[in-house]
This record gives C-alpha cells, sequence and structure tokens, in this order.
C-alpha cells in the first residue's frame, strides 16, 4: 500500500477549506511504497499508469527535489499552482439534490428542509478526487438510488469507481446496511474512508482498492457503477454480472448508453428509467425481471 496516497490535514481540524490552494508535481513513475511521507502540507499523490501527481497545500519544490533525487528513475514534468475550485472545475459549496443535502466538512451548518421534510446530511470532503457531487452522472445517480430504496429493501450493495464514495454513501444513508466501495486508484479508495468516517458510516460501507472485475462476484442486492466504459464492457460481458436484482449504471455516452441497454434488455434486465443529460452524458436504472 503506498504510503504516500493519503489525505493530509482532517478538515474539521482545519479552518475553512483546508485546499484553498494546490500545488501539483506532475512526475513520470511511480512512487515507490516504501517512499517516506511528505509533511504536514502533503495532501496526496494520484498515479494513473506511470505517472504521479503530487498534491501539496504550500510550495513543495524543495520536497519534491528530495524525492526526484534520491529516486533517479522519477522525472519532473510539470509543475502546476491552482486554486481549488479551478482543480474540481467549479466552487465546492453546499447543494441539494433529491432528498440530500451535500456539504463540505467545513461548511457544515444546522439541519436543513428540503420541499419540507428534512434534508438527509452527507459531509463531503472531494479532496483532490474528481466527484465532488456536482456532475450530472452522480446526481442522477442519487435519483436512481431514490427510486431503488422507495420500492424494495435493499440490504447489500456494491459501488464499482467509488471516487469519493458518495453513492455509497447515499446508499447508506438511505437503509443499505452493506456496501462495498471499489475503486482501482489508491488515493480515491483513501478519500472514500476519509468520507465514510466523516459520516459515521464505517461499520456499514467498506472502501477497497482493486478492479472492478475482480469484485464482480461479491453478493449484493444493488450494483452501483458509474465509471468508465471500457470497465462497464467487461462487467456487463460478465453473467455473475446479471446476479444482482438493481443496477444504477451511468457515465455512458449516447452510443455507449444503447449498448449497454441492448446487453442488459438481452440478460432479463427491465429498465425502469433512465436520464440524460444535454444528450450526452446518460444514467440507466434497471431491475432483473
Amino acid at each position: 500500500m503506498n504510503k504516500l496516497a493519503h489525505m493530509g490535514k482532517d478538515p474539521e481540524e482545519a479552518s475553512g477549506n483546508p485546499y484553498s490552494d494546490l500545488y501539483i508535481y506532475y512526475l513520470k513513475g511511480r512512487i515507490k511504497p516504501i517512499t517516506p511521507t511528505f509533511g504536514s502540507g502533503f495532501i496526496g499523490n494520484w498515479q494513473e499508469n506511470e505517472y504521479s501527481f503530487l498534491f501539496f497545500s504550500k510550495p513543495s519544490s524543495v520536497e519534491v527535489a528530495g524525492i526526484l533525487n534520491s529516486n533517479p528513475e522519477l522525472t519532473l514534468f510539470e509543475e502546476f499552482h491552482m486554486t481549488y475550485d479551478q482543480w474540481q472545475g467549479s466552487k465546492t459549496e453546499p447543494f441539494d439534490v433529491g432528498r440530500f443535502h451535500i456539504v463540505p466538512p467545513w461548511q457544515r451548518n444546522k439541519k436543513k428542509k428540503i420541499r419540507g421534510h428534512e434534508a438527509i446530511t452527507v459531509l463531503l470532503d472531494p479532496g483532490v478526487v474528481f466527484g465532488n457531487g456536482l456532475h450530472t452522472t452522480t446526481r442522477d445517480c442519487i435519483k436512481a438510488l431514490e427510486i431503488v430504496f422507495s420500492r424494495d429493501q435493499i440490504k447489500s450493495a456494491v459501488d464499482f469507481g467509488t471516487g469519493t464514495g458518495i453513492l455509497a454513501l447515499a446508499a447508506s444513508l438511505l437503509g443499505c446496511g452493506r456496501i462495498l466501495a471499489i475503486d482501482l486508484n489508491f488515493l480515491a479508495v483513501s478519500t472514500a474512508l476519509r468520507n465514510i468516517r466523516l459520516n459515521g458510516l464505517g461499520n456499514r460501507i467498506l472502501a477497497a482498492q482493486g478492479r472492478a472485475e475482480d469484485f464482480i462476484d461479491a453478493a449484493s442486492d444493488l450494483v452501483i457503477a458509474n465509471i468508465h466504459y471500457e470497465v462497464m464492457k467487461d462487467l456487463i460481458g460478465s453473467r455473475i454480472f446479471y446476479n444482482k436484482k438493481w443496477f444504477v449504471l451511468s457515465g455512458l455516452l449516447r452510443s455507449q448508453a444503447r449498448a449497454v441497454k441492448t446487453d442488459l434488455i438481452r440478460n432479463g434486465i427491465t429498465i425502469i428509467n433512465s436520464w440524460e443529460c444535454d444528450g450526452i452524458w446518460h444514467t440507466l436504472l434497471g431491475k432483473k425481471d
């Protein structure tokens, strides 16, 4: 397990957004697990194929130079300085979707009502992982989950490509007692673990690093997958995939959604509902006949 793949200071202990400024160092090569961790300004290490992105809350050229000197196989490509909102692509602030009030822990406030009912509050610290809940696929998945839990009692679920853990959190707060949250990227899993702890759901959600294909046989009533189509294809191509009862599938473009829908119907899955945004992003809700 990579020691660098962790989040830094607990945001509940910080004053305001702990990620207001980001200093990003883009390296060619993967950081060795035995590499010592950085200081308090270190936020996390996002590893993608044979590249590493080191995130800091303050300038850290000296620390990075130390890593490069002791690891000659690593090369510094570029370094960036940007605001946290620039990295996320939008301002990270509280928002509502369905019955949920999703709020960064550094902006938590009193209980809120949505359409006359007390909202279900989710504390969500996105860290530097994409998935602050504002993307249309995330919102549509939450809407799909509300439909599922209004129609059936879901005891177990698996969330593929969990990212920040937002969909696993939503499923748990809607009543699911056992959820397996999977992501290939360790920094995403670390971020999800932080959010699970923030919401006091450690006894209901287990986050683990790995390939979705390796966990498809996990027994569950519900599968949630907001992931790349190439991974989705491998999942729906497995007979074990159809042992589930409910399916919330997203992250799909138009032609991809058509292909997935065809496969689901061919395998005895009824499409209960579907969502699309601007004709680009598609989400499917299916149920086994």
